[in-house]
């Protein structure tokens, strides 16, 4: 079934997902689980939020800088590392999120343009075209996308 991201709503809805999501960096796999929420807003693709005890040991680094969504509220950044390579602020997650979103406290998500792949029950995803967003765009999920140059402000 194709989800067109025009039809996601703004502001956001948070989605459980059973769906197999799989996270390789520097060749060794971080990230194997099937218990993650999705973030769909309007004009972006999916966010994943994976559970923090899925990644593989040692993987997240507490990074610097914060940030703030006006939906979920205060971010902190971490920096992923495997197999010899380090991904620098690759990860956020909303240890206090708003209660709307108070089921992702403890899940983690990441920009899938930093690290080697990010698979959705093993199809490769593409990366959301963005320097700031994080989504991850499958062939279940139609555009147009917000985030490449021109789209920021939609």
């Amino acid at each position: 079934m194709r989800e067109r991201v025009a039809d996601y709503p703004r502001p956001p809805r948070l989605e459980r997902s059973t769906r197999r999501v799989r996270v390789v960096l520097g060749g060794v796999t971080i990230v194997d689980s099937t218990e993650c929420w999705r973030v769909l807003e309007t004009f972006h693709p999916p966010s994943w939020y994976i559970p923090r005890e899925a990644f593989a040991p040692g993987t997240l680094r507490n990074a610097a800088g914060q940030s703030v969504c006006e939906w979920k509220g205060e971010a902190e950044y971490f920096d992923l590392s495997a197999g010899g390579v380090t991904a620098s602020r690759a990860a956020w997650s909303y240890p206090s999120p708003t209660p709307a979103f108070a089921a992702i406290a403890g899940h983690v998500a990441l920009y899938p343009g930093k690290v080697d792949a990010c698979f959705v029950d093993e199809e490769r995803v593409v990366p959301q075209p963005s320097r700031f967003y994080g989504g991850w765009i499958t062939a279940d999920v139609e555009g147009p996308f917000k985030g490449a140059p021109g789209t920021e402000s939609w």
